[in-house]
């Protein structure tokens, strides 16, 4: 069974081909835009190393974000043409946040577990796990002060792209575990894409925004 993922939405793109969770090959590159430019020729270059096409693949797991908002329309525009040229393509749609969470493991997980996502903006993305790794809070978009709160007054452990930038200032936080990342790792969308797959529950690719485009009208010349 083919699993083909990727994601957009962040700074980087990356793809991920596996073979029944075996990684036969891997991409990343960091880019703080035009991924989408870089998307589609890298696809067709590993479908290619492997000699396969579209239509040997059974999942495709996408990130639906939060993220760049251009980032995760080109994503999901991707994703959902690929299903409509291949009706047998498995097509999957992954939280930023579950698969951010699933950076996690062992003695890591704490009582409280965040995980935070950058903006580029003075807020942060956020959704709280608990010690099983289920969702105990909505996504949000909120800044530190109102983010503080909720972590206070409990064993923490934090991860995800925003992470860095969170704790740039002292926050008073118990923290049990810290793992900053770059960009969020195309193989934890792979694996939560393929146990949507297993489990018979595809969540079919809609983006998640958490708040408006930053937008604006252009002056008259």
């Amino acid at each position: 069974m083919y699993n083909l993922s990727f994601d957009t939405t962040a700074a980087a793109c990356s793809i991920i081909l596996q073979k029944d969770g075996r990684t036969l090959e891997k991409f990343s590159e960091a880019a703080a835009f035009g991924q989408s430019e870089i998307l589609l020729p890298q696809i067709k270059k590993m479908l290619e190393n492997h000699n396969l096409k579209m239509q040997d693949i059974q999942i495709l797991g996408v990130c639906a974000g939060p993220g760049s908002f251009t980032g995760v329309r080109a994503s999901l525009a991707a994703a959902k043409a690929f299903g409509i040229a291949c009706p047998g393509l498995t097509l999957c749609g992954v939280s930023a946040f579950d698969a951010y969470a699933m950076s996690l493991w062992g003695d890591e997980i704490a009582e409280c577990n965040a995980v935070l996502i950058e903006t580029k903006r003075e807020d942060f993305y956020i959704q709280l796990f608990d010690s099983g790794l289920k969702k105990s809070s909505a996504p949000m978009a909120l800044y530190k002060e109102d983010i503080m709160p909720l972590l206070r007054g409990q064993k923490v452990s934090l991860v995800g792209d925003g992470v860095e930038r969170f704790l740039a200032e002292p926050g008073n936080l118990s923290l049990h575990a810290v793992k900053m990342l770059p960009y969020l790792p195309v193989e934890n969308v792979a694996q939560v894409a393929a146990c949507q797959y297993q489990n018979k529950k595809p969540d079919y690719p809609k983006p998640i925004y958490l708040r408006s485009p930053d937008v604006c009208l252009k002056k008259p010349v």
